[in-house]
């Protein structure tokens, strides 16, 4: 993958595609877990949510960036 992309005459990193990729799949992690009613066996709902974008991220930086 290469390290940036041109978007409309911009250049613009890959994490930035895929800090909005990550975003998308934690968001649809977070409407699966609230839909079955997941989050009342978690101490904290929102750090969890903050802790699911973080690993996602970080697998998905750590695929492309090794």
């Amino acid at each position: 993958m290469p390290r940036e992309f041109a978007f409309h005459g911009i250049y613009m990193p890959t994490v930035s595609l895929m800090f909005l990729l990550a975003a998308v799949v934690a968001w649809g992690f977070d409407r699966l877990l609230s839909g079955l009613d997941l989050y009342r066996f978690f101490w904290h709902p929102a750090l969890l949510r903050l802790c699911l974008f973080v690993c996602i991220f970080g697998a998905m930086a750590l695929t492309v960036y090794r």
